[in-house]
């Protein structure tokens, strides 16, 4: 009976952690106990990051029905559309440093303009876009290695994507403000709010249902971008009219130079970061759109999977970078590096078993979206080697972005730049073309990367000089 009734008193517990996270929490994140605080943190962040992967998922689900062509072009210009992610969150990584480490301090009011700083920032930065992404849309798709055809059917696709980039920038931004001041309930519930939009509208633009115009894989585009402005229009209100941890006045609405100069120096390490990270994954297309439109279209289905896969466990590493930052603005930094430990083996055992599965059955997977035989093949090969990697991935996001929290986005930009470029890159293309082992080849590549970058995260963040990073 005693250990019946502890049980049930543990469980009670849980679930009353999980519903305050679920619904947003005032704690003091840099006093609880590590365990409650991540899990708080965490929950919210997963389920942020399912909402974000979501996204990807309906859109690739829906596009599937116009054809391999068409999931093609959705790849090649999802593969660039990394650029405008990778500024984004090179951004959100310095947002996180600087409002958490503010929030850590106590103040507020620091941690406001801060935010308000970010946001100008991305908003400008997603300008120089926009113009030659809508002017040079065909032409990119024929640098990437679209035939003429596609080019020709699909171009529109990437026009609106990158032309509507500002609001992909402002919701990473504003999402990383609201989560690393602790309010990640808020983050989860925004984009909660954009995927019921994104799934609603998709089918309606994409097939023309009803008095909807059908536009095809322009729906598509015009969904998502659609959605996600909504959102942003809603994290705006949130933003200036809510009652969060954080909240914007009007005498933060002005440029600070000072607080400007620091977030730029931050995030230049963090977008050069994702980039360096990023880009080898375009460069890795054009690799692979050598080897036919039907390997490029299961390698996308494949890596829509494994997104959706990864990016719970993001969460989960978002929520170790928003306690390191609010630790060391606490003034704990052995609190800090305990808490990315407990998250990497948490994270590892979760992505484990997800890997696990995705090695043994890989091809349901990829039929849920397409049953083209070549198709099937190729993406059903490309996700089973690829999840071999998973429990080396799962412990190297979680370092990395323990790194970030402090501040310092110098290292694993160096980092990336080694097992990206240096290694990754010529070892796909030395196995996948000239030895000729097609889409294997750049599956075992992308593994071998991922595992060299955890080695050598490992041995840098176990130096601990991350812990003396100034923000």
């Amino acid at each position: 009976m005693p250990n019946k009734k502890a049980l049930s008193i543990r469980f009670k517990s849980l679930w009353t952690d999980i519903k305050e996270s679920i619904a947003g929490s005032d704690r003091d994140f840099t006093s609880d106990s590590i365990g409650k605080a991540l899990l708080i943190l965490s929950i919210p962040m997963v389920l942020e990051m399912i909402m974000e992967s979501i996204f990807a998922v309906v859109d690739i689900f829906f596009v599937s029905k116009l054809g391999a062509n068409a999931v093609a072009t959705v790849g090649i210009t999802e593969s660039s559309m990394t650029i405008v992610y990778a500024i984004g969150m090179g951004l959100s990584t310095a947002t996180t440093a600087l409002v958490a480490r503010r929030i850590g301090e106590k103040k507020s009011e620091k941690a406001g303009m801060a935010a308000f700083q970010a946001i100008v920032a991305g908003f400008s930065v997603s300008l120089l876009i926009t113009v030659p992404g809508i002017i040079y849309a065909k032409e990119f798709l024929l640098l990437m290695g679209a035939s003429e055809e596609m080019a020709e059917a699909g171009y529109l696709y990437p026009a609106i994507m990158f032309g509507g980039n500002s609001v992909i920038m402002l919701l990473f931004i504003i999402n990383a403000v609201f989560r690393s001041s602790g309010d990640a309930a808020v983050s989860m519930r925004v984009l909660l709010m954009a995927n019921l939009f994104n799934i609603i509208l998709d089918p309606l633009l994409i097939f023309g249902i009803g008095p909807f115009p059908e536009l095809g894989l322009m729906g598509a585009a015009i969904a998502t971008t659609i959605g996600r402005g909504l959102a942003v229009c809603y994290q705006f209100y949130l933003l200036f009219k809510g009652h969060k941890r954080i909240r914007l006045e009007l005498h933060h609405v002005r440029i600070k130079l000072k607080v400007m100069f620091k977030l730029f120096r931050l995030s230049a390490g963090g977008i050069l970061q994702y980039i360096i990270a990023t880009s080898s994954w375009i460069a890795l297309f054009r690799i692979i759109s050598e080897l036919g439109a039907d390997v490029l279209a299961g390698y996308t289905i494949a890596i829509r999977v494994v997104v959706f896969a990864l990016l719970p466990s993001w969460g989960l590493s978002n929520a170790a970078s928003t306690l390191v930052g609010q630790n060391l603005g606490a003034k704990q930094p052995d609190r800090a590096e305990r808490t990315v430990w407990i998250t990497a083996f948490t994270n590892m055992v979760l992505l484990g078993l997800i890997g696990l599965i995705f090695a043994v059955f890989p091809e349901p997977f990829i039929r849920i979206f397409i049953d083209v035989p070549a198709v099937v093949e190729s993406g059903a090969k490309s996700l089973q080697i690829i999840s071999y990697g998973f429990v080396f991935y799962a412990f190297g996001m979680v370092l990395v972005q323990g790194f970030n929290g402090s501040g310092d986005t110098v290292t694993p930009t160096k980092i990336n730049l080694f097992c990206f470029w240096l290694f990754e890159i010529p070892l796909a293309y030395l196995l996948a073309i000239v030895l000729d082992m097609n889409i294997e080849g750049i599956c075992i590549a992308i593994v071998a990367a991922e595992s060299a970058l955890t080695l050598t995260a490992w041995y840098f963040f176990r130096k601990g000089k991350w812990k003396l990073t100034k923000v």
